[in-house]
């Protein structure tokens, strides 16, 4: 779905590509060592999952096959797992309520205002307690009549009001005011039924996390238990740049697609380079690809590829780096990956010029999903300070349109068989699919195949397939939640008018201007720069429309 900087036999050309990371280049790599390129299109930035046909018998495969990869179409042993923890004979089961989640990147939420979001099922709001200087989670639902808190305000003293009948709450969750309360009454404002449910918070590496259970229990969980700490992201040496988007598919296709190089040079051709093969057995450049998963337990799994290693941290964080992690103390399982600040994901950091990806995958109800992702880089930092990020952020959502049509009908396929039976239904042959098959199989192993929803939502039911112009809508599912898109779309709508009103201003001059006081020069000069600002006008507002509003994607013309 997404690649990150592009590799070159020259630094300089190196550097110059990784200005356009987040999207176009295709290969982290470690420029000490070429040999450890990353091919970044080996992550596109979104999801696509390989698929067979579904009726009566398999096909026949009908494409080049190198002989390298001896294949078998009809009876092919499925791709094993080096060091598969086997915990099911202890009936263990992976509690998604127990874990904490990314909300929002705090460079995209404004303290002015409370921010509603929907993560595991759970509608809650964020907001800025200034009067303790953080972020809060509460349940966006108000005790008194259930009114969403996200549609209130931060008021004076620094409380969050609902504005249905002005009740306000302080970031512990205490109700500070009922308007309708009489003064000489008892202090109803002072009971526990009017309270606001509070969820356990932090801000780490520049996220809001928020643990999905209010039990007073939870309370100090922070203290025992940590959000995974990536420490690229608080690295000064590194760009870590934070980029959102809601998308209409479920969290299964989503984080699956990131983990699936082959859709790359076909589901997102000519948007991101791509490694060529040899032997070109087709137009796109499709090739081998040499994954394999090394450890697999119920905090996720390690996995080797050409260019380095990646980790799947369960339940949201997607790590690829091109060094091979081997800190001190560690077994290489993706439960050794740091959780605290105090160590490492896998890797050390070090003076090598690298990157890394990070994807993070949020469950937010069946059928959609929420991708917060960044590309932490530790050279040509100076790039991303001086360009806006609304201008990665165009190609970023274009590679994420390309495939997004085919992973929201592929769901859908998916779940009329049932998660479960996945591997039964998809033909995957191909060690391209290594890492596919280890989420899946982690999905079966530890969650019987699908995300726990608890009572919130029944996970066999879709969302019904809305039309093209809401499936590929921008303007809702991220600039609103983007502080340099929004900043960006209001600044180009205003251009817009200003470019009209100078044509028709311009007209207007020529039209009242006496034609003894204007030469006929002077007036074509005029006319011409009216043409100018009303097709200059006309230029911005298709560009805003396609790049922060709506951009269809037809693969047949590509």
């Amino acid at each position: 779905m997404v690649s990150v900087v592009g590799t070159s036999s020259s630094m300089a050309h190196l550097t110059m590509l990784s200005a356009t990371r987040i999207f176009s280049p295709n290969y982290i790599t470690n420029l000490h060592d070429q040999k450890t390129a990353l091919n970044y299109r080996q992550f596109p930035l979104s999801n696509s999952c390989v698929f067979s046909s579904i009726s009566g018998s398999r096909p026949k495969l009908t494409s080049i096959v190198p002989k390298a990869i001896s294949v078998s179409t009809e009876n092919v042993e499925p791709l094993q797992i080096e060091n598969e923890v086997d915990s099911k004979p202890q009936g263990e089961k992976y509690d998604w309520y127990s874990q904490w989640y990314p909300v929002m990147p705090v460079c995209d939420l404004d303290k002015r205002v409370p921010h509603g979001k929907r993560v595991m099922g759970l509608d809650v709001v964020v907001w800025w307690d200034r009067n303790e200087s953080q972020w809060k989670v509460f349940n966006d639902s108000c005790p008194h009549r259930l009114a969403p808190l996200s549609e209130g305000r931060v008021d004076q003293w620094g409380r969050l009001q609902c504005v249905y009948h002005g009740w306000c709450f302080s970031g512990s969750g205490n109700c500070k005011l009922i308007p309708q309360a009489s003064p000489d009454g008892p202090p109803v404002h002072t009971f526990k039924k009017a309270c606001a449910t509070v969820y356990p918070s932090t801000v780490q590496n520049g996220i809001v996390w928020f643990w999905p259970n209010s039990d007073p229990k939870y309370e100090d969980i922070l203290q025992h238990k940590q959000p995974p700490f990536l420490p690229e992201m608080d690295d000064p040496s590194y760009t870590h740049l934070l980029a959102n988007r809601d998308i209409p598919y479920g969290y299964e296709v989503l984080i699956e697609n990131l983990m699936d190089p082959s859709h790359v040079p076909y589901a997102h051709y000519g948007l991101m380079q791509t490694m060529q093969p040899k032997t070109r057995v087709d137009r796109e450049g499709g090739r081998p690809v040499d994954m394999s998963v090394k450890q697999l337990d119920i905090n996720g799994f390690v996995a080797k590829q050409e260019w380095g290693s990646s980790k799947f941290i369960a339940p949201c964080i997607f790590y690829a780096y091109p060094d091979p992690p081997n800190p001190t103390g560690t077994n290489g399982s993706a439960s050794s990956t740091a959780t605290s600040k105090d160590s490492s994901p896998g890797v050390s950091i070090s003076p090598q010029k690298r990157a890394v990806l990070i994807f993070i995958c949020v469950p937010v109800s069946p059928g959609k999903s929420r991708l917060i992702w960044s590309f932490p880089r530790n050279f040509a930092v100076w790039m991303d300070r001086i360009i806006p990020r609304w201008i990665f952020h165009i190609k970023q959502n274009l590679i994420l349109d390309s495939d997004l049509y085919l992973l929201h009908v592929e769901e859908r396929k998916i779940m009329e068989f049932g998660p479960s039976n996945w591997q039964k239904v998809c033909f995957v042959p191909t060690k391209a699919d290594a890492l596919v098959v280890g989420f899946r199989r982690w999905l079966i192993k530890y969650s019987q195949g699908q995300v726990d929803w608890g009572d919130n939502f029944n996970a066999a039911a879709l969302p019904p397939t809305p039309p093209r112009e809401q499936l590929f809508d921008r303007y809702w599912s991220h600039v609103v939640n983007c502080s340099s898109c929004n900043s960006a779309y209001k600044a180009l709508n205003l251009t817009e008018v200003v470019l009209q009103i100078m044509s028709i201003s311009i007209i207007g001059v020529i039209g009242l201007t006496k034609q003894a006081t204007m030469t006929t020069v002077q007036r074509s000069a005029l006319f011409s720069m009216a043409i100018l600002c009303f097709v200059a006008s006309k230029w911005v507002s298709h560009f805003v429309y396609k790049t922060f509003r709506y951009h269809d994607y037809n693969h047949a013309f590509k």
